[in-house]
């Protein structure tokens, strides 16, 4: 079922500018990740956005499970998806749930009604995990490894 409140034929309009900013964010983080250069070295791309570099990096001298998503969604947008998934795959996951996610929800916000239907709450949970289990595995192959 849909969540509390968003499953009758018209929505509140709390209802509806909250799922369609939701939409519009993950819209506007693609686009940031248009306007963005990727880094060559798979990592730092936040760097041009003011952020400072990673920490667990710069103190310890190995990257966190996050290193590497901004680039990811950087390499995503441009249709480069092998240095996307090289950068960090959980990232490159995140930014197709964001291409997918973004237009539904903006226009089921703007219309005031799911497009199709609200995906189950196991399907959502699945993909989440699935984007957590693949950005811990991707961090821990790089930790043993060295890389």
């Amino acid at each position: 079922p849909a969540p509390h409140g968003l499953s009758r034929a018209s929505w509140r309009s709390s209802d509806r500018s909250g799922v369609a900013t939701a939409g519009g964010t993950l819209l506007v983080l693609l686009a940031i990740a248009v306007w963005l250069s990727p880094s060559p070295s798979g990592l730092g791309t936040h760097r041009q956005l003011g952020l400072p570099p990673c920490t667990l990096l710069d103190w310890y001298g190995f990257r966190c499970p996050s290193c590497g998503m901004t680039t990811a969604w950087s390499y995503l947008v441009r249709g480069q998806i092998v240095p996307a998934l090289r950068a960090n795959a959980g990232g490159a996951l995140l930014a197709v749930a964001a291409f997918v996610g973004g237009p539904w929800l903006l226009c089921s916000g703007i219309r005031g009604r799911w497009i199709g239907s609200w995906p189950s709450e196991s399907w959502t949970i699945a993909l989440a995990v699935l984007i957590l289990v693949t950005t811990l595995t991707q961090w821990i192959v790089r930790l043993a490894l060295g890389w």
